[in-house]
């Protein structure tokens, strides 16, 4: 090669780019490390001015640039995956899918984390599901329990506190979900003149029945416990001036009871079946014969009232005031004559729904948990509710499945924490049958 052609080929070396060099996290490192580094303005004593960082820092932009680096590939791989499982047991958030799941198709199981103690160990008292829940909404049926939660109804398993199916549903009014037979049924629409039943299938919540039932009149503006279920089966509705009796099976309105005037706001039936009672206005409890459908007594107490349930021995309700919150009252054979207040029950802005599971009755709320006889209405056993440095704690009334096992709706508003709890209540709440 002559001089010129030497020449020609150092200047198209220079002018020719190398190809691109990956450019590694060990470089980035080592660049800073290596680079002058311009000292900030600061005070004296700052540890910004003392060189002696600088190894340190560039061994943090490591740390840095490799996490950052692994998130990405992380948000990647998600996003190409299925609905993901929360480690703390919430259904997947609406985000992580296209669309909303149609009622047909729930959402399937989430894992739990690991059982925290709370409230001080109160009756054993451990949070084994963490997710926000429509308080008063929890019951249980076999070895699953149902509870309502912000946008959706889900079911547990109590064993290991994993969410197993979700579907979608707005709970409009309180009430629990009530079970008969493998269906799982709830209030859907409650407004106006309109009011619709959804049925889902107990174990997998796939939707498989939709009953409409027209109110007669308007509904109340104070209803509460609105859907009960007789030992026959029969679904109870308070439809605006009657009481729909529903038949699951036939999907149908087949009965109503007609009231005279007067709005129906909450409905309970005996576990014999030979009483119906019935709360209206404010507030008046009208107790029926389900099958004459004719009215046998009435009796009337002050202020508004609710959620009714009935057991053995009479009918228990709810009142609410804005000074002292929830009071909970049981009134022998329906006699509002002699009710007594069994609970303070909850404030704070939480609810205290009696519930009659495994035996007795509870109550629950944010100052004490009670459980009490169905025939007398008396506490059996009761415990204060503590409070977290202040904050309020709250347990709903529990719900008792077959294994005798207690379950509840807990929330400590100081801590940020909810979700369903495990009890493990004193020998004076454990009875047989349910």
């Amino acid at each position: 090669m002559n001089t010129e052609e030497r020449q020609l080929a150092e200047m198209l070396h220079r002018v020719t780019p190398e190809p691109p060099r990956r450019v590694t996290v060990e470089d980035v490192a080592y660049r800073l490390a290596s680079e002058p580094q311009r000292e900030p303005r600061s005070r004296r004593g700052s540890l910004w001015r003392n060189r002696g960082w600088t190894p340190v820092l560039a061994a943090l932009s490591v740390f840095a640039i490799a996490g950052a680096s692994a998130g990405i590939a992380t948000v990647a791989t998600s996003n190409h995956s299925r609905g993901g499982a929360p480690s703390d047991g919430t259904p997947p958030a609406s985000a992580s899918v296209t669309g909303s799941p149609s009622p047909t198709s729930p959402s399937q199981s989430t894992s739990a984390g690991q059982p925290l103690q709370v409230a001080g160990g109160m009756w054993g008292a451990k949070l084994i599901n963490r997710g926000s829940f429509m308080p008063g909404s929890l019951t249980g049926s076999g070895d699953s329990l149902f509870v309502a939660g912000s946008g959706s109804l889900a079911r547990i398993d109590p064993a290991t506190g994993a969410t197993l199916q979700t579907t979608p549903y707005n709970q409009p009014v309180t009430g629990r979900p009530v079970i008969v037979g493998n269906t799982v049924w709830v209030v859907a629409t409650y407004n106006g003149g309109d009011i619709v039943l959804h049925g889902y299938d107990s174990q997998t919540l796939a939707q498989v029945a939709s009953v409409s039932v027209p109110a007669i009149g308007a509904v109340s503006d104070h209803a509460a416990g609105v859907l009960a279920a007789g030992p026959d089966g029969k679904l109870y509705v308070a439809a605006g001036d009657t009481v729909a009796i529903v038949d699951p099976a036939a999907r149908a309105v087949t009965d109503r009871i007609y009231l005279t005037g007067i709005q129906s706001n909450s409905v309970a039936v005996s576990p014999d079946g030979s009483k119906l009672y019935v709360g209206t206005g404010s507030f008046r409890l009208m107790v029926y014969n389900p099958v004459t459908k004719r009215q046998v007594f009435s009796s009337k107490m002050s202020g508004n009232a609710g959620n009714l349930l009935a057991t053995d021995g009479g009918v228990w309700g709810t009142t609410t005031s804005g000074v002292s919150g929830w009071v909970v009252w049981f009134a022998p054979g329906g006699d509002l004559a002699r009710s007594f207040r069994v609970s303070q029950g909850a404030g704070g802005g939480q609810a205290s729904l009696p519930s009659y599971s495994g035996g007795v009755v509870w109550v629950g709320g944010t100052q004490g948990l009670v459980c009490a006889s169905p025939a007398t209405g008396h506490a059996l056993a009761r415990t204060l509710i503590p409070t977290d440095h202040g904050a309020v704690e709250y347990f709903d009334s529990p719900a008792v499945l077959s294994s005798g096992h207690a379950y509840t709706l807990y929330q400590d508003q100081g801590a940020q924490l909810a979700g369903v709890a495990s009890l493990t209540p004193p020998a004076a709440c454990r009875t047989t049958g349910s």
